[in-house]
């Protein structure tokens, strides 16, 4: 016996169909169409879906009221989830004088931007290089008293507190080594 989702029960079920309406039709010589699988026929259209089993309605509805209550994040998430997988607009369809005008305004904003992310890192290149001049010359000094040279450019570049009290950089959780791990991850592990 064929499974009921495998494409050769459904032909046996299509093959007994037909076969179930020629010999219905041969014993009543009514010309009414029969109903084929996947069917878009008007008569196929027109016919209702047979009523629900006892109870009617009334299931559907309670199920409807116990609904899980939506989480103060839902609306906002729906939204992502609908604009995530959204297809890409059309183009933009313009006369030749609105393209123009278009174009002009995007290369000027495009200018724009530039100059500013240009400032953005002259300002920054400005200010590594003063720290990196400031750091010199803590590394060149003499530390105060019997001090060395160096020592203040050392107990600048501490990192106390910075992780916590007791805490260590992220780069510390895992031994640095050469190559990545045989096994990446231990899928046998329990707590």
């Amino acid at each position: 016996m064929a499974s009921s989702t495998s494409i050769t029960g459904l032909f046996s079920r299509l093959s007994l169909l037909s076969r179930n309406t020629t010999t219905a039709t041969m014993k009543t010589a009514t010309t009414t169409p029969t109903p084929r699988l996947f069917s878009t026929t008007s008569s196929f259209l027109a016919r209702k879906a047979p009523p629900p089993a006892s109870g009617g309605s009334a299931p559907k509805a309670a199920r409807r009221n116990r609904q899980a209550p939506k989480s103060e994040n839902f609306f906002r998430i729906r939204t992502l989830r609908r604009n995530m997988f959204s297809p890409a607009p059309p183009p933009l369809r313009m006369a030749r004088l609105r393209y123009l005008r278009h174009w002009t305004i995007h290369r000027a904003w495009q200018l724009f931007r530039r100059k500013q992310h240009e400032a953005i890192d002259k300002e920054r290149s400005r200010m590594h290089a003063g720290m990196y001049n400031a750091c010199e010359e803590l590394r060149k000094t003499v530390g105060p008293g019997s001090r060395g040279e160096g020592y203040l450019y050392r107990v600048a570049m501490e990192k106390k507190g910075v992780y916590g009290l007791e805490g260590v950089p992220i780069e510390y959780a895992r031994f640095q080594t050469d190559s990545p791990a045989k096994e990446a991850w231990n899928h046998e592990w329990k707590r």
